[in-house]
Order: structure tokens, then C-alpha cells, then sequence
């Protein structure tokens, strides 16, 4: 079977942080999302596979619950071979994303210059918009998000007057302006520790770091994500991803 893989790229200092350490409830009752399996290999393994085998990244840090780390670590251990040469580090995660991802930054080399920050639960994204992100930022990106255009109308509402009354339509933006981000998120190292520092100093909780980055007045830019890059977080979800999992294999892709 080919595996898709990119050389390794020199000087690019690159490094991933991806936290799993969230129970995924919405997923339902079962093991932590993470470790939930896609085509009989747990969701991360798919997810830390992409990521140690592009040509940016050199070390991936897996940021696991904190009761999980031993079996992360061996199952990390036993998943990753020797063609997936990056370095893999896991630490035990903190009570929200952000604090998982300050403890992933903690223990990154000092030489890396490049963060991606990548959804576990997005175990499907290519290796291209992995190398793509990490490349945007060594050409100079203070932020990057890979993202894909909306195919829905959006509506923007306000909130229902009672719970089951249906919510109020205020505006219609136009989809032509707005993007669906994925991950993995690139930012410069310098950046990412500054606005986590100060998202800490101010007491602010955000689910998104380039959302932090824009908080304290840096710029992201979007490069295209891939359609088959989305996150599974609904049984539905699963499914999709299945599927999509089960073409690769028979056109000999994964």
C-alpha cells in the first residue's frame, strides 16, 4: 500500500502540539474520542500519523487526560513506525484545550520556531495542507489556518425569547467572505507562547488559538484546507470519516 509521505524539509524547525485530552461526550458513551477507532485504528493514531509524516514537522507532542498518558504513550509506541520519523513526546493535559495546549508548548525544543496546533479529531486531514501551513508561516505568517469554503447559507440569529421558540433572524452574511477553519493551525513560535501567555495573565478561555492571536492584534491569513480535513465529533461524523477512510484504502492512498 503507498503512504503518503513528504521528505523531510530542511530548517524548518517545525513542531505539532495536539490535544486529546477531551472526553468527546458528543461523540457518545465510550472510550475519549481520541481513542475511538477509524477502520480498526484509534482517531489520534490517524491524526499523529499525518502529522510525522510531513516535511515540516520534526516532533509531535500529544497532550493526553492526565489518568491516560502511560497508555497513550505505548499506544503511540506501537502505531508510529520508523517511516514516520518525527519525534513523539506525550504529557499529561490540563482541564480545557488551552491549558492542554500551554502544556504541549512547555515542552517543545527551544530551536523550534514553527507551532502547527492540531485537531486530534481530525484524523483525515492530507499531509500537503500540513506541509502547506507550516510553509506559510516559515515564509514569514505570523498565523495560518487552513480553511474551506461554506457551502450552506449562514444565518445570524439572536437568542430564542424561551427555550423551543424559534430564534429571530438578524442578518444573512454573505458566504463568499466566510470560511470553515480546520487545523492544524500554524503560528510562529514567538507568537503563540506571547498570546497564551497573556490570554493566561487576563483570564481568557478560547477554544481557538488563532481566535487568541486576533484577540491581541496579530493577523492570520487562510490557506485552502480539503474537504475530507473535518472534525469527528457526532456518531454521524464517524460514519462519514469511515467511508472516506475506506475509499483511500481501495485506491491504495493510506
Amino acid at each position: 500500500m503507498t503512504v503518503p509521505i513528504s521528505p523531510k524539509g530542511p530548517n524548518l524547525n517545525a513542531a505539532a502540539v495536539v490535544p486529546a485530552a477531551g472526553r468527546g461526550e458528543r461523540l457518545g458513551p465510550g472510550a475519549p474520542k481520541a481513542l475511538r477507532e477509524l477502520g480498526g485504528v484509534p482517531i489520534l493514531v490517524h491524526a499523529v500519523r499525518v502529522l510525522a509524516r510531513s516535511r515540516a514537522v520534526e516532533t509531535v507532542v500529544v497532550v493526553a487526560p492526565k489518568d491516560g498518558v502511560a497508555e497513550v504513550r505505548a499506544l503511540l509506541a506501537d502505531a508510529i513506525g520508523e517511516r514516520e520519523s518525527a519525534a513523539l513526546v506525550v504529557v499529561p493535559g490540563g482541564d480545557t484545550r488551552q491549558e492542554s495546549v500551554r502544556a504541549g508548548l512547555a515542552v517543545l525544543p527551544a530551536d523550534v520556531d514553527v507551532v502547527l496546533v492540531h485537531d486530534a479529531a481530525r484524523p483525515l486531514v492530507p499531509v500537503d495542507v500540513v506541509d502547506s501551513v507550516a510553509r506559510a508561516v516559515a515564509d514569514g505568517a505570523e498565523a495560518v489556518v487552513p480553511a474551506v469554503p461554506l457551502a450552506d447559507t449562514v444565518k445570524q440569529v439572536t437568542p430564542a425569547a424561551a427555550a423551543g421558540l424559534p430564534e429571530p433572524v438578524v442578518a444573512t452574511p454573505d458566504r463568499a467572505t466566510l470560511r470553515a477553519v480546520q487545523t492544524p493551525q500554524g503560528f510562529r513560535r514567538d507568537v503563540l507562547d506571547r498570546v497564551h501567555a497573556k490570554a493566561l495573565e487576563e483570564g481568557v478561555d478560547a477554544t481557538d488559538d488563532a481566535g487568541l492571536v486576533e484577540r491581541f492584534g496579530g493577523r492570520v491569513v487562510v490557506v485552502p484546507g480539503h474537504e475530507e480535513a473535518f472534525k469527528v465529533t457526532r456518531p454521524l461524523d464517524l460514519v462519514l470519516a469511515e467511508a472516506v477512510l475506506a475509499r483511500r484504502r481501495s485506491r491504495d492512498e493510506f
